[in-house]
Protein backbone atom coordinates (compact mmCIF):
# COMPACT_ATOMS: atom_id res chain seq x y z
CA UNK A 1 0.00 0.00 0.00
CA UNK A 2 1.66 3.36 -0.97
CA UNK A 3 0.95 6.91 -2.07
CA UNK A 4 -2.05 9.11 -1.67
CA UNK A 5 -3.86 7.02 1.03
CA UNK A 6 -7.73 5.77 0.30
CA UNK A 7 -10.24 6.02 2.96
CA UNK A 8 -10.15 2.46 3.24
CA UNK A 9 -6.54 2.09 3.70
CA UNK A 10 -7.00 4.61 6.20
CA UNK A 11 -9.93 3.24 8.26
CA UNK A 12 -7.35 -0.11 8.09
CA UNK A 13 -4.01 1.99 8.96
CA UNK A 14 -5.76 3.57 11.91
CA UNK A 15 -7.12 -0.16 13.12
CA UNK A 16 -3.19 -0.77 13.27
CA UNK A 17 -2.33 1.64 15.33
CA UNK A 18 -5.55 1.57 17.43
CA UNK A 19 -4.76 -1.82 18.29
CA UNK A 20 -1.03 -1.41 18.61
CA UNK A 21 0.07 -1.79 22.13
CA UNK A 22 2.96 0.26 21.85
CA UNK A 23 3.88 2.61 19.41
CA UNK A 24 7.74 3.68 18.41
CA UNK A 25 7.51 7.07 16.02
CA UNK A 26 10.86 8.08 14.16
CA UNK A 27 10.73 11.51 13.27
CA UNK A 28 12.75 13.46 10.72
CA UNK A 29 13.13 17.11 9.25
CA UNK A 30 9.24 16.52 7.71
CA UNK A 31 7.60 16.62 10.50
CA UNK A 32 8.33 20.33 11.17
CA UNK A 33 8.20 21.97 7.66
CA UNK A 34 4.73 23.00 8.69
CA UNK A 35 6.58 24.90 11.93
CA UNK A 36 8.75 26.55 8.90
CA UNK A 37 11.88 25.01 9.58
CA UNK A 38 13.41 23.86 6.30
CA UNK A 39 14.21 20.21 5.47
CA UNK A 40 17.84 19.59 3.82
CA UNK A 41 17.69 17.23 1.02
CA UNK A 42 13.55 18.45 -0.01
CA UNK A 43 13.34 20.60 -3.28
CA UNK A 44 13.48 23.37 -1.17
CA UNK A 45 15.90 22.50 1.30
CA UNK A 46 18.67 23.91 2.75
CA UNK A 47 21.24 22.06 1.01
CA UNK A 48 19.41 21.80 -1.95
CA UNK A 49 19.11 25.71 -2.20
CA UNK A 50 22.86 26.11 -0.94
CA UNK A 51 25.10 23.24 -1.37
CA UNK A 52 27.86 24.38 0.77
CA UNK A 53 25.95 24.87 4.07
CA UNK A 54 26.77 21.15 4.49
CA UNK A 55 30.24 22.49 5.31
CA UNK A 56 28.47 24.29 8.58
CA UNK A 57 27.89 20.41 9.84
CA UNK A 58 30.83 18.72 8.77
CA UNK A 59 32.88 18.29 11.64
CA UNK A 60 36.39 18.30 10.16
CA UNK A 61 35.36 21.27 8.14
CA UNK A 62 34.09 22.90 11.12
CA UNK A 63 37.29 22.42 12.93
CA UNK A 64 39.22 23.24 11.07
CA UNK A 65 38.42 26.29 9.13
CA UNK A 66 36.90 29.66 10.90
CA UNK A 67 34.90 31.17 8.47
CA UNK A 68 32.47 28.09 8.16
CA UNK A 69 32.31 28.24 12.01
CA UNK A 70 31.61 32.14 11.72
CA UNK A 71 28.79 31.50 9.26
CA UNK A 72 27.78 28.60 11.72
CA UNK A 73 27.27 31.43 14.52
CA UNK A 74 25.37 33.29 12.28
CA UNK A 75 22.92 31.19 11.29
CA UNK A 76 22.39 29.48 14.56
CA UNK A 77 21.39 33.11 15.58
CA UNK A 78 18.82 33.73 13.22
CA UNK A 79 17.79 29.80 13.61
CA UNK A 80 14.12 29.04 12.86
CA UNK A 81 13.77 27.00 15.53
CA UNK A 82 13.69 30.39 18.33
CA UNK A 83 10.22 30.96 17.28
CA UNK A 84 9.20 27.67 15.87
CA UNK A 85 5.72 26.46 16.71
CA UNK A 86 4.43 22.75 17.26
CA UNK A 87 2.22 21.85 14.43
CA UNK A 88 -0.64 19.55 14.44
CA UNK A 89 1.69 16.38 13.51
CA UNK A 90 3.65 17.40 16.59
CA UNK A 91 0.35 17.33 18.56
CA UNK A 92 -1.00 14.34 16.93
CA UNK A 93 2.11 12.81 18.92
CA UNK A 94 1.45 14.14 21.97
CA UNK A 95 -2.10 12.88 21.82
CA UNK A 96 -1.14 8.97 21.30
CA UNK A 97 1.17 9.70 24.28
CA UNK A 98 -1.66 10.74 26.72
CA UNK A 99 -3.47 6.83 25.37
CA UNK A 100 -0.68 5.34 27.39
CA UNK A 101 0.05 3.20 24.21
CA UNK A 102 3.64 5.75 22.82
CA UNK A 103 6.65 3.67 23.61
CA UNK A 104 9.02 6.46 22.54
CA UNK A 105 9.81 9.08 20.14
CA UNK A 106 12.79 8.87 18.39
CA UNK A 107 13.82 12.15 16.22
CA UNK A 108 16.42 13.39 14.42
CA UNK A 109 15.25 17.08 14.70
CA UNK A 110 17.56 19.08 16.94
CA UNK A 111 14.50 21.67 16.89
CA UNK A 112 12.73 20.36 20.60
CA UNK A 113 9.29 20.91 18.72
CA UNK A 114 8.25 17.35 20.30
CA UNK A 115 8.56 18.30 23.95
CA UNK A 116 7.35 21.67 23.28
CA UNK A 117 4.52 20.16 22.14
CA UNK A 118 3.96 18.07 25.06
CA UNK A 119 5.28 15.18 24.81
CA UNK A 120 6.99 13.98 27.63
CA UNK A 121 11.04 14.49 27.27
CA UNK A 122 11.87 11.06 28.71
CA UNK A 123 9.98 9.51 25.58
CA UNK A 124 11.69 11.75 23.37
CA UNK A 125 15.32 10.16 22.37
CA UNK A 126 17.29 12.80 20.22
CA UNK A 127 19.46 10.58 18.53
CA UNK A 128 20.85 13.99 16.73
CA UNK A 129 21.20 15.94 19.81
CA UNK A 130 19.68 19.65 20.33
CA UNK A 131 20.49 22.89 18.99
CA UNK A 132 19.13 24.33 22.57
CA UNK A 133 22.79 23.50 24.22
CA UNK A 134 26.71 24.24 23.55
CA UNK A 135 29.42 21.66 23.43
CA UNK A 136 33.33 22.19 23.39
CA UNK A 137 34.87 19.86 21.01
CA UNK A 138 38.05 20.26 23.40
CA UNK A 139 36.98 20.04 27.13
CA UNK A 140 33.48 18.65 26.56
CA UNK A 141 31.51 20.95 29.04
CA UNK A 142 28.28 21.82 27.86
CA UNK A 143 25.96 24.74 28.51
CA UNK A 144 22.87 26.84 27.74
CA UNK A 145 23.16 27.95 23.83
CA UNK A 146 21.25 31.06 24.50
CA UNK A 147 24.34 32.16 26.80
CA UNK A 148 26.63 31.42 23.63
CA UNK A 149 24.09 33.42 21.11
CA UNK A 150 24.15 36.60 23.36
CA UNK A 151 28.02 36.81 22.62
CA UNK A 152 27.21 36.39 19.14
CA UNK A 153 25.07 39.02 19.31
CA UNK A 154 27.62 41.23 21.21
CA UNK A 155 30.34 40.78 18.74
CA UNK A 156 32.42 37.05 19.17
CA UNK A 157 32.25 35.96 15.50
CA UNK A 158 33.23 32.57 16.74
CA UNK A 159 32.86 32.30 20.36
CA UNK A 160 35.81 29.86 22.28
CA UNK A 161 35.31 27.80 25.33
CA UNK A 162 35.55 30.01 28.15
CA UNK A 163 36.78 26.69 30.58
CA UNK A 164 39.58 25.91 28.17
CA UNK A 165 39.60 28.03 24.96
CA UNK A 166 38.37 24.93 22.86
CA UNK A 167 35.98 25.14 19.94
CA UNK A 168 32.25 25.33 20.49
CA UNK A 169 29.23 24.47 18.88
CA UNK A 170 26.13 22.94 18.90
CA UNK A 171 25.13 19.79 20.70
CA UNK A 172 24.21 18.24 17.64
CA UNK A 173 25.45 15.07 15.88
CA UNK A 174 27.97 16.69 12.68
CA UNK A 175 28.98 14.70 9.63
CA UNK A 176 32.06 12.36 10.95
CA UNK A 177 30.88 12.98 14.57
CA UNK A 178 30.41 9.78 17.18
CA UNK A 179 26.72 9.32 17.63
CA UNK A 180 26.08 9.44 21.80
CA UNK A 181 25.70 5.66 22.14
CA UNK A 182 23.25 6.35 25.09
CA UNK A 183 20.82 7.84 22.95
CA UNK A 184 21.09 4.38 20.19
CA UNK A 185 21.00 2.15 22.52
CA UNK A 186 17.77 3.97 23.65
CA UNK A 187 16.55 4.47 20.00
CA UNK A 188 17.22 0.79 19.06
CA UNK A 189 15.34 -0.48 21.81
CA UNK A 190 12.40 1.21 21.22
CA UNK A 191 12.50 -0.13 17.70
CA UNK A 192 12.28 -3.93 18.75
CA UNK A 193 9.98 -3.13 21.70
CA UNK A 194 7.27 -2.02 19.33
CA UNK A 195 3.89 -3.22 17.75
CA UNK A 196 4.11 -0.63 15.12
CA UNK A 197 6.70 1.61 14.05
CA UNK A 198 5.81 5.26 12.84
CA UNK A 199 8.27 6.93 10.51
CA UNK A 200 7.36 10.13 9.97
CA UNK A 201 8.47 12.92 7.70
CA UNK A 202 12.07 11.21 7.23
CA UNK A 203 13.61 10.22 4.20
CA UNK A 204 15.25 6.98 5.68
CA UNK A 205 18.90 7.61 3.99
CA UNK A 206 20.76 8.31 6.88
CA UNK A 207 22.08 6.35 9.29
CA UNK A 208 21.83 4.72 11.66
CA UNK A 209 18.32 5.95 11.82
CA UNK A 210 16.90 4.33 8.94
CA UNK A 211 18.39 1.49 10.52
CA UNK A 212 15.40 1.34 12.95
CA UNK A 213 13.19 0.36 10.26
CA UNK A 214 15.69 -2.71 9.75
CA UNK A 215 15.13 -3.74 13.39
CA UNK A 216 11.72 -3.42 13.50
CA UNK A 217 11.17 -4.89 9.99
CA UNK A 218 13.23 -7.72 10.93
CA UNK A 219 11.22 -8.87 13.84
CA UNK A 220 8.27 -9.09 11.92
CA UNK A 221 6.50 -5.41 13.71
CA UNK A 222 4.26 -3.41 11.09
CA UNK A 223 5.84 -0.59 9.50
CA UNK A 224 4.36 2.57 8.04
CA UNK A 225 5.59 5.43 6.62
CA UNK A 226 4.29 8.98 6.72
CA UNK A 227 6.75 10.59 3.91
CA UNK A 228 6.34 13.25 1.57
CA UNK A 229 8.84 11.76 -1.19
CA UNK A 230 9.49 8.10 -1.65
CA UNK A 231 12.36 6.31 0.93
CA UNK A 232 14.76 3.16 0.09
CA UNK A 233 12.06 0.84 2.82
CA UNK A 234 8.55 1.75 1.01
CA UNK A 235 8.79 -1.75 -0.39
CA UNK A 236 8.87 -3.49 2.68
CA UNK A 237 6.76 -1.01 4.62
CA UNK A 238 2.97 -2.10 5.87
CA UNK A 239 1.77 1.35 4.31
CA UNK A 240 3.48 4.29 2.47
CA UNK A 241 1.71 7.69 2.82
CA UNK A 242 2.22 10.74 0.91
CA UNK A 243 -0.55 12.81 2.41
CA UNK A 244 0.59 16.03 3.87
CA UNK A 245 2.14 15.45 7.26
CA UNK A 246 0.32 17.94 9.04
CA UNK A 247 -3.01 16.26 7.85
CA UNK A 248 -1.88 12.87 7.59
CA UNK A 249 -0.95 12.00 10.78
CA UNK A 250 -3.72 13.17 13.01
CA UNK A 251 -6.52 11.57 10.76
CA UNK A 252 -4.47 8.10 11.27
CA UNK A 253 -4.17 8.67 15.49
CA UNK A 254 -7.64 10.11 14.96
CA UNK A 255 -9.08 6.87 16.07
CA UNK A 256 -6.61 6.17 18.75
Amino acid sequence: MSGSISPSDLTRVRGWIDAARQVTALTGAGISTDSGIPDFRGPNGVWTRDPGAEAMVTLQTYVADPAVRERAWRERLGHAAWTAEPNAGHRALVDLERTGRLRAIVTQNIDGLHQRAGSSPERVIEIHGTIFETECLGCGARGPMEETLRRVAAGEADPACRACGGVLKSATISFGQAMDEHSLRAAYSAAADCDLLLAVGTSLTVHPAAGLVDVAHGLGTRVVIVNAGPTPYDEIADAVVREPIGEALPALLAAT
